[in-house]
């Protein structure tokens, strides 16, 4: 999948959560419980490697946030 539109999507659900909840962290929270509950795994894979060798280039602050909540929950899940 093509990482830009990735990005877009990320960002559009972040700005959803932003405007529908003017509290940061729960706009956080709330974006990164709808990548994992609507994106597939393949495509948060995609998100979070591109967090992690971009540093997230092109993604607002909190989808960057809620994606690095998906990383941290990722590298917790493997080091079991």
């Amino acid at each position: 999948m093509d990482i830009h539109h990735l990005v877009t999507m990320a960002n559009q659900i972040a700005g959803f959560f932003k405007t529908s909840n003017p509290d940061r962290a729960e706009a956080v929270a709330a974006t990164a419980q709808h990548l994992r509950s609507f994106w597939d795994p393949r495509m948060r894979r995609e998100i979070v490697a591109h967090l992690a060798s971009k540093g997230g280039e092109g993604l607002n602050e909190i989808a960057r946030d809620a994606v690095r909540a998906l990383e941290s929950e990722g590298s917790a899940k493997a080091a079991r």
